[in-house]
């Protein structure tokens, strides 16, 4: 195991990305190691959906209820929230009273967290949805006000003064928004002139399941339960023009998710995000099924440039085991899930490995030039998979399900440190 003390000077990178709302992961130099740090918490029970750093703090949110430091020695109270540090690992006083999971976080001005999910009430005050917490204390923002009329918050992104919200929602405050919207950071108030206008004709429901934005602002990503922007085809996966006021729906669209997988699945798209200079964006998807031409079960990289239909650049396949969670750091593209091997386009579940076919169990790291997987193979329990990964100055925290990682007890949360 691994006692890694940081340098000063990281924790000084890592504090200035925890406190300036972000999008797009940062770039790191290297692959993180495969040797997991060996000072960060327990969850005991339950799924970590989401990670944010706000400061030197990390805030973990899902579906869960006790926590336990690193040494096992202390357990606590924690129910879908939590905090740790960043640099040592010990678990904070910060505990809002959240009666539901939460399925995103992210950073908000003033050391306060914003939180997404399909919670009623936080700190036993009415608040569906979204909330604005303080980070010192774990009381709610009242200023922010939004609520959601029902469903759940998947993901979240604040820029500025505007913050980003994808879910199952149909308003917010009142204000009709069908999976994506954009809020007053400091209000909650819904942007009018903001309304993607996404639609799902013969589906349940319209739902964006994760979203991500350049690092320059200009544009969103996002993927999800949807087949329509206003007038224009669109299936899983649409980009938006978000320079100015309105969300303006690009002539970028692929046909590459319009096959379907296995019966069932009103999108198998779960995560994407951009490189750290905006210039291509990997798709994370589902779909238990194994095909050679599909993009079920896949990692997908895209450019963001150009008009008209794209075709993926590379596709990285699992051979019919679901990838949940992607980061991409300009020297990696980092996949989790439940997968048993990548490099597997002519493999499946029923067959096994395909020629070719490396294993790389619940976690593993793509070439982002090629597709190829790298020999970063530090391993995981498989469980359902990795739902959230955090990229910080110094390393990668995986949130999961299960108690391994690396070869080494850390029960749904833990951190590959940069070498």
């Amino acid at each position: 195991m691994r006692r890694r003390l940081l340098a000063a000077t990281a924790l000084t990178c890592a504090a200035l990305l925890g406190s300036v709302p972000a999008a797009a992961d940062p770039a790191q130099p290297e692959v993180v190691s495969a040797d997991p740090v060996d000072f960060t918490p327990h969850v005991l029970d339950g799924t970590v959906w989401a990670l944010a750093v706000v400061g030197d703090t990390v805030i973990v949110g899902g579906s869960f209820t006790r926590v336990q430091d690193s040494d096992r020695r202390t357990t606590y109270p924690r129910k879908n929230i939590f905090a740790y540090g960043l640099r040592d690992g010990v678990v904070s006083s910060f505990a809002p009273r959240v009666d539901a999971p939460v399925y995103a976080l992210a950073p908000g001005s003033t050391d306060t967290v914003y939180v997404g999910g399909s919670f009623k009430t936080v700190n036993s005050v009415a608040q569906r949805g979204l909330a604005r917490v303080s980070v010192p204390d774990g009381e709610r923002v009242s200023a922010f006000d939004a609520k959601i009329n029902w469903g759940d918050v998947r993901t979240l992104n604040a820029r500025g003064a505007k913050l980003y919200a994808g879910g199952t929602f149909s308003s917010i405050n009142g204000v009709n928004r069908a999976g994506l919207a954009r809020l007053d950071a400091g209000t909650g108030a819904v942007d009018t002139a903001f309304d993607a206008k996404l639609s799902s004709p013969g589906l349940s429901r319209t739902r964006v399941e994760h979203f991500d934005i350049t690092p320059d602002g200009s544009r969103l990503v996002a993927v999800g339960a949807l087949l329509r922007v206003g007038s224009v085809s669109r299936t899983q996966i649409a980009m938006f023009d978000i320079t100015g006021g309105p969300a303006t729906v690009t002539s970028w669209y692929t046909d590459a998710y319009k096959p379907a997988c296995m019966k069932g699945f009103d999108t198998y798209l779960r995560q994407v995000k951009f490189s750290p200079d905006g210039r291509w964006f990997v798709v994370a998807s589902t779909g238990r099924a194994s095909s050679p031409t599909k993009l079920c079960d896949s990692a997908a990289r895209f450019e963001t440039g150009g008009n008209g239909k794209h075709n993926p650049t590379w596709v990285q396949r699992t051979g019919g085991d679901s990838l949940y969670a992607v980061a991409v750091t300009g020297s990696a593209v980092y996949v989790g899930g439940h997968q048993r091997y990548m490099d597997n386009p002519y493999g499946s579940d029923a067959k096994g490995p395909g020629p070719g076919a490396v294993n790389r169990v619940g976690i593993g790291a793509i070439n982002p030039s090629t597709g190829r997987a790298l020999s970063w193979n530090p391993g995981r329990d498989r469980g359902v998979g990795v739902r959230a990964f955090e990229v910080v100055a110094t390393g990668l925290i995986v949130g999961s399900d299960t108690d391994k990682l690396g070869k080494e007890y850390h029960a749904r949360i833990g951190m590959f440190p940069l070498p």
